[in-house]
């Protein structure tokens, strides 16, 4: 399989624009089935937001099963199990959509295709499979996730609960306590982790949910966000559960566990993305009617400032999510025409990726708070009220933050993957760091560079930024070793740097791709969005590597570090941030809608 289509590459190679997949080429199937779905949410699910935001638990239950009626459970499910058998971007598009009007739904809908049902069709037995999957597929039964415990949060494969084998050696006894099950107040089956004796690792059980097999609940908790998402505490005391159900082998669990997680982290990304666009669209809408010194609201350059930066991140996740879903899909054909299994192909595929998850899950999932936290403002006291959807958006937007993986943990595993990948020949990142270093002693170029081409000073830029990356994490590796991994705030800071020249290179390959094919006149706008990304962008590289440079060296070794930095980050032509933000505000505007 060609180096091309390894995760993580995008550091050190550069990337072409024909080589990425964008929301603009999606076919003319998937064009239809996002339509359904836009359908689906504006008719059942818009409409009665406010019975989302009252608890309305049962009507979070009643529309899982409308979207099971309509085929929407069973998108990733492959057809021999009652699903759709979609390949992985169209998973992603039904997810993206559905998940736009209410994070009740969203969180609903994501735990049960992903989390709880996804498990089963990756690691299940051939029994197992068509046992339950059609069950799930079609909303007949429900699945839910049992892996967090009190005492085991981010530090997953430390959970408590027991699955003790029984003498005859039929069943196993599960007891322990689970909490924020998402859907445990109605669900059919679940899937639990537990250990047996004094395994290292977790195991994976398939449980189904019956009170009079000594499994009971809590109440239902009280969220500050996705309201009507059925959250509880579950308890077992002795489950009785054949030891046929045992999901791929002992001592598996926490690896279904990690690999659900990769899978859940970028389709937690592209669940934060209609949020955004409705949300955008919202704030335009509202700044266009409302009059304030005889104007609307919408011409004053503080409101229109915050519509370009909400739509530009709109605009830079959604061509980062696609991206990296389009290279998963490509990971899975490649391994399937090798002859591979569909499942083995598919976890494969995505684990190849992780990187480019958790990247993703991190920046959109900021993105979506940042968005609806400027949303409330555009609206004023209005947007502090429960009479507008704001407020809602704003609560919703917070969980996404910390499940799947906290944003922390995720930034930490980002850049400790990256790592992993450079010591097993994955990725060549020694290679590159020790050209970076040469770089940084040999003598700087004094010349102009013609940057008249589209782009042109973007692309230095975006490779230089990828120095940055090298010159920064190359010397902490080459500093603490092994040892990086206790080093939090560096990991953090480099993990930053990551994070930003993926989204920002996404962004850029997007719109070149769409200049060379609709002209660039017709592209304006779009050029300004990723251009404004970029911009940002590297005030934060900017920033995080000062920080990282002045944590871990000194003297010489940090002054010539620091000019690389500044090297690294510099415009021959700074954008004019304002004309830019200008540009994107006026089509919003004009439009009085996310236009892109």
């Amino acid at each position: 399989m060609s180096d091309k289509t390894r995760g993580g590459q995008f550091l050190v190679k550069e990337t072409k624009c024909e080589d990425i997949f964008t929301p603009e080429d999606f076919s003319e199937e998937q064009i239809m089935m996002r339509d359904s779905v836009k359908e689906f949410v504006d008719k059942e699910i818009w409409p009665n937001k406010n019975r989302f935001e009252n608890k309305d638990y049962a009507f979070t239950e009643e529309s899982m099963r409308k979207a099971g009626e309509l085929g929407l459970l069973g998108v990733a499910v492959p057809e021999e199990y009652g699903g759709l058998g979609m390949g992985f971007v169209s998973t992603m598009l039904v997810c993206d959509y559905i998940s736009g009007a209410t994070g009740s739904f969203s969180t609903a809908f994501g735990a049960h295709t992903g989390i709880g049902t996804m498990p089963i069709t990756l690691y299940g037995t051939e029994e197992q499979k068509k046992k339950y999957v059609p069950k799930l597929a079609s909303g007949e039964w429900f699945g839910a996730y049992c892996l967090t415990e009190p005492g085991a949060g981010s530090d997953a494969n430390s959970g408590k609960t027991k699955a003790v084998l029984s003498d005859d050696g039929k069943y196993y006894s599960i007891t322990g306590q689970k909490m924020w099950i998402s859907n445990a107040g109605f669900c059919s089956v679940f899937i639990v982790f537990a250990r047996i004796g004094d395994d290292k690792n977790i195991t994976g059980f398939i449980v189904e949910n019956d009170p009079s097999n000594g499994i009971s609940m809590n109440e239902e908790e009280h969220k500050l966000g996705i309201r009507a998402s059925s959250t509880r505490q579950v308890f077992f005391n002795e489950t009785k559960v054949p030891v046929e159900n045992m999901l791929s082998e002992r001592g598996n669990g926490f690896k279904i566990a990690m690999n659900a997680l990769n899978v859940g982290r970028i389709k937690l990304a592209a669940a934060c993305l209609d949020a955004q666009r409705r949300v955008t669209s919202g704030a335009v809408k509202y700044a266009n009617e409302r009059i304030q010194f005889n104007t609307s609201i919408s011409s004053f350059g503080a409101i229109r400032s915050k519509l370009a930066e909400m739509a530009t991140s709109a605009y830079a996740g959604e061509s980062a999510s696609y991206r990296a879903a389009k290279d998963i899909e490509n990971r899975i054909a490649a391994r399937e025409a090798e002859g591979t299994s569909h499942q083995e192909a598919e976890l494969k595929g995505v684990e190849e990726y992780a990187i480019e998850c958790s990247i993703l899950k991190v920046a959109v999932s900021e993105d979506v708070q940042n968005c609806s936290d400027e949303g409330i403002q555009i609206f004023g006291g209005m947007g502090f009220s429960e009479d507008t959807p704001m407020e809602s958006a704003w609560r919703d937007a917070r969980i996404a933050r910390i499940y799947e993986g906290t944003n922390e943990i995720n930034r930490m595993l980002s850049v400790g993957m990256l790592i992993k990948k450079a010591m097993k020949g994955h990725v060549d990142l020694l290679g590159p760091a020790m050209k970076v270093q040469e770089e940084l002693m040999g003598i700087p170029s004094f010349d102009t560079p013609d940057f008249s081409e589209l782009f042109s000073e973007e692309k230095v830029i975006v490779a230089n930024l990828k120095k940055v990356f090298l010159m920064v994490a190359g010397s902490a590796v080459q500093k603490y070793g092994p040892d990086l991994d206790s080093h939090q705030q560096l990991l953090m800071a480099a993990s930053d740097i990551l994070i930003e020249i993926y989204m920002a290179e996404s962004t850029i390959l997007r719109t070149e791709k769409l200049a060379k094919s609709q002209g660039e006149d017709k592209v304006q706008e779009q050029i300004a969005m990723a251009k404004l990304y970029l911009y940002k962008a590297v005030d934060i590289v900017n920033s995080r590597g000062k920080e990282g440079i002045a944590s871990f060296s000194e003297g010489d070794e940090q002054r010539m570090m620091l000019m690389g930095l500044k090297r690294f980050t510099k415009y021959t032509n700074l954008p004019n941030v304002v004309a830019l933000r200008e540009k994107i505000a006026e089509k919003l505007v004009a439009e009085n809608t996310y236009c892109f």
